[in-house]
Formats: structure tokens, sequence, C-alpha cells
């Protein structure tokens, strides 16, 4: 009975970490992106939610609280469940994220998801080989090899960052000092952002034309598939084919253009908004 008790507190806790974690994730980290990726927000909020509960059980083991069989359940299924997140998830999925983004790769990319997998694991693996924590008695399967391996190597990233941010905070705040931002520079780039996003349009618009043109005369077939297929498709194109080419590539130049561009402008209204909240600062001062 007390250990569905302290379940149930482990459980409700939980579930309001996870959902303390989402509110996060979607009102302060992804507010200014209008691509979504709930599947990548899922992860965080469950990682968030059992990194959380870890540390409530370190407290509750400090304190007292719950059953000590209940406690330790608890804290081997938690770490079972982050390792199996960090380890097999998040790099299954940055593997997957990649190649999706990758055209010739699109129809296969659970396949080559797969093999960049199984790379990480074995460069992860190998790279904890020399690490002098390893016991023999534990096998090559057993969680201690993966926290071993995930310990030494998070507390030398975490070591890396911590330097990195020790040296790029001050310079990041020195150039609120010295940037100064006005109307005009933020308006001259959305003016900038408005003109690529118009000969985005146009340019597709010309596509549409294109192919209606092509459809028009009879030059569009249905696109073979397989190996051979694109190596046909190269050889053999249709003479509109290589103006829609021309064509796509460089909307797709102005699109990254246009990304760029608005982070810029988001850069820029943020520094206009800190720059406010210091002058605030020091006359308050």
């Amino acid at each position: 009975m007390s250990f569905l008790i302290d379940s149930s507190i482990m459980i409700t806790s939980q579930i309001l970490f996870f959902g303390f974690g989402w509110l996060f994730f979607m009102h302060q980290l992804f507010k200014d992106y209008e691509v979504r990726q709930y599947v990548v927000q899922v992860i965080f909020s469950v990682t968030f939610a059992f990194s959380c509960t870890m540390f409530e059980l370190i407290i509750f083991e400090i304190l007292g609280v719950l059953n000590s069989s209940s406690r330790y359940f608890h804290w081997k299924m938690n770490l079972c469940i982050i390792l199996l997140i960090l380890v097999f998830m998040v790099p299954f999925y940055i593997g997957y994220f990649i190649v999706s983004n990758i055209r010739l790769l699109h129809k296969q990319r659970l396949l080559f998801s797969c093999l960049l997998w199984l790379t990480f694991m074995y460069f992860f693996w190998k790279l904890g080989d020399p690490f002098p924590i390893l016991s023999p008695k534990h096998g090559i399967l057993s969680i201690e090899q993966l926290i071993s391996r995930v310990g030494v190597i998070g507390v030398t990233l975490v070591a890396l960052l911590s330097g990195f941010g020790a040296v790029n905070c001050p310079y990041t705040y020195m150039s609120y000092f010295l940037r100064n931002v006005t109307d005009i520079d933020i308006l001259a780039l959305e003016r900038r952002l408005l003109q690529t996003m118009d000969m985005i349009i146009s340019k597709k618009k010309r596509m549409a034309m294109t192919r209606r043109t092509m459809f028009q005369k009879g030059e569009v077939h249905n696109k073979p598939s397989g190996f051979w297929g694109m190596i046909k498709s190269v050889t053999t194109s249709a003479p509109g084919s290589e103006n829609l080419t021309l064509i796509q590539q460089e909307v797709d130049a102005l699109e990254e253009l246009s990304r760029q561009l608005f982070l810029e402008t988001a850069d820029l209204y943020a520094t206009k908004v800190q720059n406010k909240e210091t002058e605030v600062c020091f006359l308050s001062i």
C-alpha cells in the first residue's frame, strides 16, 4: 500500500514537471519560431521531467520522505529512462532530422538514420574504453557501462560549455553597450526581408508558369523512380527542366537569405530591448 502511495506521488510530480517543461519550451525557448517539432518538444519535456524527478528523489533521500525501497525503485527506473533517451532516442532523432533535410536521401531516411546512429554508438562506445572507472565485473550491456560513459563525457562537455560561457557572456553584454540600434536600422533590414520575400514569390510564380507551359507542350512525364531512373532523368532532361532547376536553386538561396535576415531582425529587436533595459537599470542605480 505504501508503494502505491509513493508511486502516485512520484507520478503526480512527474506530470507537473512535464507540464512545466512543455510550457517553458513553448513560451520561452521556441516562442519566436513558427516551425514546430512536436517530437523535440515531447523529448525535451520528458527529459526535463525525469531530471527534476531525480533531483526530487535526492531531496527525499536527505529528508527521509517516502519508503527507501520506493525511492530505490523510482531512482533506478528514472535512471534507465534518462539513459534510454540520451543514448538512443536523442542521437537517433538528430540523425533522422539531418537525413530528412537531404533531398537525395529523403525516401530512405530511416535507413540512413539507423546508420548514423550505429556510427554514433560505435564512437560513443570506443570513446569509453580507456576510462579507468570501468570494472571487469560488469558486463558489456550493463547499466554501469552507459553511466560511466555518459558521466565522463557529460562532465567534460559541461566543463567546455562553462568555459565558453565564462568568455562569451562578458563579450555578449559588452556588445549591447557598444552597439547602438535605431529604428532606421530595423526598418532597413525589414525592407530587405520584404524584398527578398517578394522575389521568392515572383520566382515561384515563374516556376508555376514554366511547369504549366511544359505541361501544355507535353514535356511533363511521370518521374522514374529508383537509381537508374535518377540517372536517366539526369542524362535525358527536358528542355524546360534546366530552367526550372536554375530557378529552384535561386529560390533555395533566397529562402536561406530570408531566414538569415529574419534572424538578424530578431537579433536587432532583442538588442534594442536589452539596451532599453540596461538604460533603465543604470537610471535606477
